[in-house]
């Protein structure tokens, strides 16, 4: 079914998609991602431990469209740009949730600040857009970054600032624009930005001459061709790779693909000069039965090199891009 965008797709401007997922097909979906988890998760979880698991700030989409220009992957309807950043304005995290989600990230963060390192050739000062609970930030000043945050999310904010971190509340577009910085990372929420081009073109303001941005996305094209496997004798597996890595039911604003996100990045005046696929990082924790936690260590385990070799295939991406 085809239908025209409201508004254009913030990649490339088009307006003409088709329908990858409907109404009911969301609702399957659903259904799929709590009969997933809940084979593998023990009782009582704590509510707020299903978060970015089973609930997520966005509700569930109405249905899912593909950009027919790009292939990136849209909401239709999506949700006014103001209501998105005042939900996860408003979202209440424990210290004991920011904390885990602290100790989780800080090793795979310690790996994008070495790549970070290695791809402007030194380290310096950076701004990371949607730092949350703050690891990204700590692992970047262990490896030598004068790094400091944004966030919308005043309690995440508070946890950063305790734990020592340079953090503010608000998003980049608060950021003085006579700042300068060597380094603008947005790590996890680009896809989620009411106008990811704008935050882009800010950036770049914000940025040195040749200076880097980072982004990390999930793949709406690795999600679009998931989603086509879970009717017939694939359905198992290919739901499993989707809820391991949080693309089942999509609960995402954008899903950019490697070339729809190189193509926004170009017209916001970068040059991509390194594009790498991953997997999503570990999610088991104590309330994860210990076969699930072998089970999700061994499938991503399995999919990481030949995610690395080839971001189109991956179900994350990273894209490091410098100012033209």
């Amino acid at each position: 079914m085809r239908y025209v965008l409201a508004l254009p797709c913030p990649a490339c401007g088009g307006r003409q998609t088709t329908e990858l997922a409907s109404r009911d097909d969301i609702r399957d979906e659903v259904e799929r991602l709590w009969a997933f988890h809940g084979r593998r998760l023990r009782a009582p979880v704590p509510p707020v431990r299903l978060m970015d698991r089973l609930v997520f700030s966005q509700e569930p989409p109405l249905r899912l469209a593909r950009c027919d220009a790009c292939g990136t992957v849209l909401r239709e309807p999506g949700a006014p740009g103001a209501a998105v950043a005042a939900a996860y304005a408003a979202e209440r995290p424990g210290d004991d949730v920011l904390r885990w989600l602290f100790e989780a990230q800080r090793p795979g963060y310690r790996a994008q600040a070495r790549r970070l390192t290695r791809l402007v050739g030194h380290t310096g000062s950076g701004l990371e857009v949607g730092s949350y609970a703050g690891a990204f930030l700590a692992a970047a000043h262990d490896a030598g970054w004068r790094f400091e945050g944004v966030d919308v999310n005043p309690h995440a904010a508070r946890f950063a600032r305790r734990a020592g971190l340079a953090v503010s509340q608000g998003g980049i577009e608060e950021v003085a624009r006579s700042r300068r910085f060597d380094a603008v990372a947005i790590w996890n929420c680009f896809e989620q930005l009411p106008d990811p081009g704008a935050a882009a073109r800010a950036a770049r303001s914000l940025l040195v001459p040749g200076g880097m941005l980072a982004v990390r996305v999930p793949n709406g094209g690795m999600y679009a061709t998931l989603r086509g496997r879970l009717r017939g004798r694939l359905a198992a597996p290919a739901a499993a790779l989707l809820a391991l890595n949080n693309l089942l039911t999509f609960p995402y604003r954008h899903g950019f693909t490697p070339a729809s996100l190189a193509r926004l990045l170009a017209a916001s005046g970068f040059r991509v000069v390194h594009l790498r696929g991953d997997v999503l990082v570990r999610t088991a924790d104590r309330w994860t039965r210990p076969w699930a936690a072998l089970e999700e260590r061994a499938l991503k385990w399995l999919w990481r090199p030949g995610a690395r070799l080839l971001p189109a295939h991956a179900p994350w991406i990273e894209a490091y891009a410098r100012v033209a």
